[in-house]
């Protein structure tokens, strides 16, 4: 163990744009498990991973490919969004595979690909600097507003469809909004802390967070707070074994879900 790497100054941004992402991705994925398509943003950070990746092959800067490809996948998203929840989900799934094969045959056919593949894959955290905190920033000065903007209208259309319907407007233009703006940071998290991890705290937090919650905008506090308590403790964990941060943060964030639905299940028997 070296417990003096949790006080060096080399890795203070690293912590701070994770905690950025930490408190965000749980906000963007509380949304999306409300509509059912947490799938989606695995979809579309795997589709950045590629998109960053094929930048590279054609010399493009890597921070205009990862949001590219992402902003397809929504766009992709969006053509199938009055389509049967099956036909959305295996929409979602194709591009989620369509974004895992492009990238690994990118990695194995490109010099210095691979290494590049593998950090968008596990996350390169430890790497990241004060550029990379800035850019988080900005992504949560942005994601903030815009989310409190589209909160109301997005739970509005979830719960009483028919409200616009009955005005003769369509939600597509609303989801597409939200729908690039969940690509548009995802694509910045993958860069950060990879695939898996932004996952991670996309789906698990709220997901552990929704039996204790009792109203939405509590919900979305918890959540975050989750999120953000689950990247310091793995982040202090990870640098103290040795190990990478994507990983233990992931396994931290499944032993949190899975300890939410067994303390709820435990409560619900007590009260009944």
């Amino acid at each position: 163990m070296n417990v003096e790497l949790l006080f060096d100054p080399l890795f203070l941004w690293p912590c701070l744009t994770g905690m950025v992402f930490a408190l965000l991705l749980p906000l963007c994925g509380a949304y999306l498990r409300l509509r059912g398509e947490w799938l989606a943003a695995l979809s579309y950070a795997q589709m950045a991973a590629a998109g960053g990746l094929g930048a590279m092959a054609l010399g493009w800067p890597l921070a205009l490919g990862g949001p590219a490809a992402a902003f397809l996948a929504a766009g992709v998203k969006n053509v199938f969004e009055e389509a049967a929840e099956s036909v959305r989900g295996a929409a979602y799934a194709m591009l989620l595979l369509a974004g895992w094969g492009v990238a690994v045959l990118l990695a194995a056919n490109l010099p210095l690909a691979e290494r590049l593949g593998h950090a968008l894959s596990d996350g390169q955290l430890y790497f990241t600097d004060q550029g990379h905190f800035f850019a988080a920033l900005g992504a949560l000065a942005v994601a903030l507003p815009a989310l409190a903007g589209l909160s109301r209208p997005l739970l509005l259309s979830h719960f009483y469809p028919d409200f616009y319907r009955a005005r003769g407007r369509s939600a597509r233009r609303l989801h597409l909004a939200f729908d690039l703006l969940v690509a548009g940071v995802l694509a910045l998290a993958t860069t950060g802390i990879g695939v898996m991890a932004a996952f991670a705290l996309v789906f698990i937090p709220p997901l552990a967070a929704a039996p204790w919650a009792g109203s939405w905008r509590r919900a979305l506090v918890l959540g975050g707070g989750l999120g953000v308590f689950a990247h310091l403790l793995a982040f202090a964990l990870a640098l103290v074994l040795d190990q990478p941060y994507g990983p233990v943060l992931a396994l931290l964030l499944v032993a949190l879900g899975a300890g939410s639905a067994l303390l709820a299940q435990g409560h619900s028997r007590i009260a009944k």
